[in-house]
Formats: C-alpha cells, sequence, structure tokens
C-alpha cells in the first residue's frame, strides 16, 4: 500500500503484441468489433418500438432480453429532452432517484430500491456504480458533468457485484458516448433562457484518415443565480457582514471530449477518449429552514430558551427562518464558490479473435480537483462556514474475454480488474465568528483486485441458466488531521494519525449471481434472478474520536478512527416479467424484489466540536419493492411511456447506543432516501409533418413520494432532539415541456428550434436537508429543486 505508482498504459499495447494480434492492414475495410452496440434502430417512419442493444452484462444485448430489471434510453430521447448529465435523468426508471447532494452542483446522490450515500465525503463509497464508456467513475464529488454527445444511458436496478463489483450495492448506471463514425458530420446549437441562461453545444465527426478516425464534442454554459443577495434586513443583527457578491446558485462550466478511434486490423480497434470538465461557480443556497424553539436549555437560538442570552445577542439567527423557498438571501461567506474540475483518460482495445471470441481491455485514469467555501448557515451572520479543498486520482485496468460455444448455446465472460485511487480533502471550519474553527483533514488510499466470471447456458430451447461469481479484494489506510483553533497562539491538534498510524483495513468478498430465464415466446421473457451486492467497508476519515471509548466499546459501534467500518452486502432475490406485445406496439415490464441488507452503512451527522459525520454499521434491512414501465406506440407519430414504483424498507435491527447501552430502536427510526412511490410519465407526438419539416410536442411528469433524509429518531423524548421528521421532504412533482419544430433543410443542413420549460408548476417543496442537531441549537438548512426555467433552442445537423 505504500508505493503507489500507477502503471503505464504503454502495458496494453505491450499485452495486444504479445496475444499475437495482426500486422495494420491500411487496405482493409473495417468490421466493426463484436461487443460495440449499434444505435437504437429509428421507427421515425412507421409504427413499432425501436430496439435498443444495450451491452450491461459485457455483451450487446437487445434490452427487453435482458433477465434484469434494466432501464435503457436512447439518444433520441436524451437529445429531445436535453439530458446530458446524471442529475437530469430524474426519476425517470422506477425506483431510483437522483439527487444534487446538499451545497452543490456537481455532487451527486443516487438511490436505487433504497440504497443510498447520504454524505460525499471523498473518502467513502457511494452505493451506486457510475461507469463512463466502461471507466468506473468511483466519488460522487464531481460525478455530475456534461457529456455533449451520449449515445444512451442504462440504469441497472439491484446489485450488480459479479460484473460490476465493489460499490454495485443498488446497481449501475452506464454512460456510454457515441463513438468516431469516420464520416463527416456533426452538429452544433445555441440556447437562450430566462435567468440570462445561455449554451452553446457542438459535436464534430471528422473524416477518417488512414486507420484513424475523431470526434470532438464540447458545451459551454453561463447563467445567473438562481437566488439574488441582499442587504441585512435585521439591523439588530450587527454582526452581519456584507454580502460576497449579487446572486448565487449560478452556473459557469465548460466540458469538452476529444474520441479517437483507431482500426489498424478489420479485427482490432483502439478507442481512446478524454474528458474535460471546469465549473466555476457559486453553490446552491443553504435556506435557514429552522431552529429549534422548545425553551430547552440547548436550543442557543431560541429567545425563549435560557441559553439564548449571549448567543442571541450576536447571533440572532432565529430572525433568518423561513420554511418557503427564498428566491433572496443575505449571506457573508467570502469567497462563496464551488470549483470543480475532473478529466479522464480512457484507453478501450478490442480484439475479435475469431468469429466466437473477443478480448476486451480498458485502461482508465481519472483525476479530480474540487474545491468550496460555503455558508451553512444560511444568514449574514457569521455561525457556520466551511470549506472543501478535495484532490483525487484514479487508475484502473479491465481484461475482459467474452465468447460463445457449443453452437451458440453457451454465452460467457471473464475478467481480471484492478483499481487504486488516492483521495484527499482539507476541511478549514469557522464557527460563531471564528470563536471556534478547525482545520479538519483527512486522505485514504484504496487498492483493490477482482477476478468474475459468468456464463448464460441455453439448457432447451427456451430456458436459459446462467451463473457467475466475483472475488474482490482490498485494502485501505486513513490519514486524519484534526486541529482546533488553527493558525492562531491557542492552536491545539487534537488528531494527527499520518498514514501508516493505524493497521490498514481489509475486505474480502464473494459476490455471486444465478438467474433462470424462461421465454415461451419471442416476445415474452420471464425470469427469476438472485445476487450479492457488496459495499467497501473503511475508515470514518471525519470523526473526532481517535480510540475506542466507554460508551463505544471495541468496534461495535466504529466511530472510531481505529475502528473501520464494516463492508455492507446485500442478497437480492427478483422474479420479473418483459414483453413485446401488439405487434411490438407495447412493451410491458413488471419486476418485484426482496433485498435482505447486513451492516448498512448508515451516515450520522455530527456537530460536535468540529462538524462531521459518521458511518455505522448500525442496521440489517428487509427492502421490497414492485416496478412496472411500459412503452406504447399506437401510432408512428405517438409514444407514451410510463413507470410506476413502490418500495417498502423496514429495519430488521439497528443497534444505537443509549447512554452506554447497546439497544435495537429498529421501529424508531427512518430509512433515508427511500420514498414509498415514484412515478414518471411521458408523451412525444409528432403534431405534423411535411417538406417544410416536422413539428414536435414533448412532456414528461416525474413524481416522487415524501422520504426522509437522515436515519434519524421517528419519536424523541425531547422536541429539541434531533428527529427525522425535521427534515423529511415533502416529496415532489416536477413537470416538463418541449415543443420543436425540426429537419428544416438549411442550406445542406437539417436545422431546428425549440422552446423548453423545465419545472412548469414551479415545485416548492426541499428535496434535501442539512440537520446540525441539538449540539448546534437544531440548525437545519433545506435545498430546493431549481426554480421554473424556460428558453429557446436553435441549431443546426450536417
Amino acid at each position: 500500500m505504500r508505493n503507489r505508482v500507477y502503471a503505464s498504459s504503454a502495458s496494453l499495447f505491450a499485452l495486444i503484441t504479445a496475444l499475437g494480434a495482426p500486422p495494420a492492414l491500411a487496405q482493409t475495410a473495417p468490421a466493426a468489433p463484436q461487443q460495440a452496440a449499434p444505435a437504437p434502430a429509428d421507427n421515425s417512419s412507421g409504427a413499432g418500438i425501436g430496439d435498443i442493444v444495450v451491452t450491461a452484462q459485457k455483451r450487446a444485448e437487445n434490452v427487453q432480453n435482458v433477465p434484469i430489471a434494466i432501464s435503457a434510453v436512447s439518444s433520441q430521447f436524451l437529445q429531445s429532452r436535453d439530458i446530458s448529465s446524471i442529475d437530469r435523468l430524474g426519476s425517470i426508471a422506477p425506483n431510483v432517484k437522483i439527487e444534487r447532494a446538499p451545497s452543490n452542483k456537481t455532487i451527486s446522490q443516487i438511490s436505487i430500491r433504497g440504497s443510498v450515500t447520504i454524505n460525499p465525503a471523498i473518502t467513502w463509497e457511494p452505493a451506486v456504480g457510475l461507469y463512463l464508456d466502461g471507466v468506473y467513475i468511483a466519488k460522487a464529488q464531481g460525478s455530475i458533468f456534461d457529456v455533449a454527445d451520449l449515445e444512451r444511458v442504462e440504469l441497472l436496478r439491484g446489485p450488480q457485484g459479479t460484473l460490476y463489483g465493489r460499490n454495485a450495492l443498488a446497481g449501475a448506471v452506464n454512460l456510454i458516448t457515441k463513438k468516431p463514425s469516420g464520416e463527416w458530420g456533426g452538429s452544433a446549437e445555441i440556447t437562450y433562457g430566462n435567468y440570462n441562461f445561455w449554451r452553446g453545444k457542438a459535436v464534430l465527426d471528422l473524416p477518417k484518415i488512414g486507420i484513424f478516425s475523431v470526434k470532438l464534442s464540447g458545451t459551454i454554459q453561463r447563467r445567473d443565480g438562481f437566488i439574488k443577495l441582499v442587504p441585512n434586513p435585521y439591523p439588530q443583527a450587527f454582526l452581519a457582514g456584507k454580502n460576497p457578491t449579487d446572486r448565487t446558485n449560478d452556473l459557469q462550466s465548460e466540458s469538452f471530449m476529444a474520441q479517437v478511434r483507431a482500426q489498424p486490423a478489420h479485427n482490432l480497434t483502439f478507442d481512446y477518449s478524454f474528458d474535460y470538465s471546469r465549473y466555476h461557480q457559486r453553490p446552491d443556497y443553504a435556506q435557514l429552514y429552522r431552529v429549534n424553539r422548545n425553551g430547552d436549555p440547548r436550543d442557543i437560538f431560541d429567545p425563549n430558551s435560557p441559553s439564548y442570552g449571549f448567543v442571541g445577542a450576536f447571533f440572532p439567527l432565529n430572525l433568518y427562518t423561513n420554511q418557503t423557498r427564498q428566491s433572496t438571501a443575505s449571506l457573508d461567506a467570502n469567497p462563496l464558490y464551488e470549483r470543480t474540475r475532473t478529466e479522464g483518460h480512457s484507453l478501450t482495445a478490442t480484439w475479435d479473435v475469431g468469429a466466437q471470441t473477443t478480448i476486451k481491455s480498458i485502461t482508465g485514469f481519472r483525476r479530480l480537483r474540487f474545491d468550496d467555501n460555503l455558508d451553512l448557515d444560511g444568514s449574514p451572520l457569521p455561525v457556520a462556514a466551511t470549506g472543501r479543498r478535495t484532490r483525487y486520482h484514479a487508475f484502473s485496468q479491465e481484461l475482459q474475454v467474452t465468447g460463445k460455444a457449443f453452437e451458440d448455446r453457451l454465452n460467457y465472460v471473464a475478467g481480471l480488474y484492478y483499481f487504486k485511487d488516492f483521495a484527499e480533502t482539507l476541511g478549514p471550519q469557522s464557527f460563531f465568528g471564528g470563536a471556534t474553527a478547525f482545520e479538519s483533514d483527512y486522505a485514504s488510499h484504496t487498492e483493490a483486485y477482482a477476478a468474475y466470471a459468468q456464463a448464460d447456458l441455453k439448457i432447451v430451447d427456451k430456458v436459459t441458466l446462467t451463473g457467475g461469481i466475483r472475488y474482490t479484494h482490498e485494502r485501505k489506510d486513513i490519514r486524519r488531521l484534526l486541529i482546533a483553533q488553527p493558525n492562531t497562539p491557542q492552536a491545539t491538534t487534537l488528531i494527527n494519525v499520518p498514514f501508516g498510524g493505524v493497521p490498514d483495513a481489509k475486505f474480502h468478498d464473494f459476490s455471486p449471481a444465478v438467474t433462470l430465464k424462461y421465454e415461451p415466446t419471442d416476445h415474452i421473457n420471464l425470469y427469476a434472478r438472485y445476487a450479492k451486492g457488496f459495499k467497501s467497508g473503511g475508515f470514518n476519515g471525519e470523526t473526532n474520536i481517535v480510540g475506542t471509548t466507554a460508551s463505544l466499546p471495541g468496534c461495535a459501534a466504529p466511530a472510531e478512527l481505529t475502528c473501520p467500518y464494516k463492508a455492507e452486502t446485500v442478497n437480492s432475490y427478483e422474479v420479473g416479467i418483459k414483453t413485446k406485445l401488439l405487434n411490438n406496439t407495447l412493451q410491458f415490464n413488471v419486476a418485484g424484489f426482496l433485498d435482505d441488507h447486513k451492516n448498512i452503512q448508515l451516515s450520522i451527522f455530527t456537530a460536535e466540536g468540529a462538524a462531521a459525520s459518521i458511518v455505522r454499521n448500525a442496521a440489517a434491512a428487509r427492502i421490497s419493492g414492485l416496478e412496472i414501465e411500459a412503452i406504447a406506440r399506437p401510432a408512428d407519430w405517438l409514444t407514451f411511456n410510463t413507470s410506476f414504483a413502490y418500495l417498502h424498507a423496514k429495519y430488521k435491527n439497528y443497534i444505537d447506543y443509549i447512554d452506554g447501552i447497546a439497544t435495537d430502536v429498529s421501529n424508531n427510526r427512518a430509512f433515508p432516501h427511500a420514498p414509498k412511490y415514484t412515478v414518471s410519465m411521458g408523451a412525444d407526438w409528432r403534431v405534423a409533418q411535411g417538406d417544410w419539416g416536422k413539428f414536435n410536442l414533448i412532456a414528461d411528469m416525474n413524481f416522487v413520494s415524501s422520504y426522509y433524509t437522515f436515519p434519524y429518531a421517528l419519536v424523541t423524548a425531547s422536541p429539541s432532539d434531533q428527529n427525522a421528521n425535521n427534515t423529511k421532504s415533502p416529496g415532489r412533482t416536477i413537470v416538463n415541456m418541449r415543443a420543436s419544430l425540426g429537419d428544416i433543410q438549411l442550406a445542406g443542413t437539417k436545422a431546428e428550434i425549440s422552446l423548453w420549460v423545465r419545472n412548469l408548476t414551479n415545485e416548492r417543496n426541499p428535496q434535501n436537508f442539512i440537520d446540525f442537531g441539538p449540539g448546534f441549537g437544531g440548525l437545519t438548512v433545506a435545498y430546493f429543486p431549481d426554480p421554473r426555467t424556460f428558453g429557446v433552442t436553435a441549431g443546426v445537423k450536417f
């Protein structure tokens, strides 16, 4: 673990050469690699639903034939709804909820079937695997970025441990880009909207030169902030600072991707891509939602509390609380910013060894730099300000072999996987005008190895048995530094644990999966599936506790730095049916599941001393649900899509420490980010078409029922204790609409102009929170969905 040298991608070329790749045949017409997924069928000229080919099981298959719960959306769907990043996916798949993490616009919080990682600390692992062209994006920070030319998005629900490995406990999201075609073409568009929003996007596909094909794409975006900053409205708050700027919640980003495809032989393809994204903007507004007002001595912001005197005189935070979404605010953090820079390199080599076997190597390197400076009290008073200076990089190497045997009755995939990363966050924190301040730093290394195999055997013509297993071994270490009153003569080092100061944490896991598929006809796919998922354990890098204490004996409740928390696992049982009905004008899919979770990693936010979150393996749970998806195309000019999901999450046990005694509180704890119902509906209507072009209307509605955002108590002894109902979202309904006039012949190109509106009904319910707890007077801030936005987009394709 001490030697952090990354392997060179040159080893990939050496491997291909060693395997005996044929020499380059410059004059031979290249053939598409066996695993390359063709573009979705274009059914614009006839009835019937076009096929979407996915690579969810590491080979190209029609999505309706894959015996797992998977939702896939094509490039046409993505383009027509202007989806270029995961936060725009919303709830298009049942039991999938994608949020922005509190305070930030470039950090994702993905929940699938009730599993989620609440806190996006760079040393923690997400519950959902995110992949860009097969390369794992390991952290939530920096995971929201724009990709200008996506071919499709695949959302796999349920554990994907066999083929995707660690941290695909809840599922996986695959972002697949369009590859260079070798033919001249491209597109360009410009958008303008309210809040002075403008965006330019372009894609350029260059003609093939020798064995090389190149495609360039990129996006530039600018928008004024949703929140106007105004002077402090309360003169009695005499410590109020001046606004650092005139607005927050703005947008300023650039993204770019360069892709090169080399085909030195008809059966050998290299795909290299470089992606770069940069955000330099101001963060989401942390609106002060509530403070405790129960007369409790801990309620330091309550005028009726005996503790209010000194605090209230200098920090009357109670004046600024508001539970209705605001469009103006007063803040004092100076400067106020969120800056993210991500870049990634990937090299994929695909070698077709004969007609039945393909060898693929995927090499990836990703780098992240993330910095923010936040006002976390939602007021102009210097009550709570924090920042993060994050550095991260990761290297991965995967080698796959796929093929067929026994007259195509057996399909198999096997592979080896290696992953190594480094993560570090430096965290200055300041409270009550600097009267209390901390430097809270943490860092870690991870090194992981895996081997996997899966095979599909067609037992008889209509029955297929799939079995697979993955073994994962990984090792982690931790560095922790916590200083009180840094940069002052009173500076005190509370924790200083260097790398190697505590033993490395080691984790290993076998993740099997078994699926039985029965296809009574070509249009019906019935399946039953068992799969295990594995989410890596680790260290509580943000903790304020170095070693074991009397209240936390041993590692039974690991809030201590010396006690790594355990890996979370799930045993998932799923049955489903996928159908193509009415001459493939209706696709109707249903999936039901039962998941047994062990050692659930629950994030507990603490504001005792330095603000931090800790992970506890506090619970086991049983989560069950039902998922329904349907697409109907009754005519070639009309398409409907809808999904419905029901989710029931219940703790089997939840061990908390009350007065130092381990107590099962499973009946009195909330399940975070697990809405009981999610519903989506959409319609694509080609209103008219002629030699002049075509006119389309598109409408989508996404509904999420109420949900808790923290695993806190539902009933508390005191109303001032941390209660889950204080941070419960009422849910939301988001309606988006678009009208477009397209296929306009213009100087040898096809032009299109669109009018669009997002959040038509101007949904005003909060979607996320941070609750500082009773130790901080119950200070709670809320985060709201973007307000209604609208605009016009004009573009050309050539």
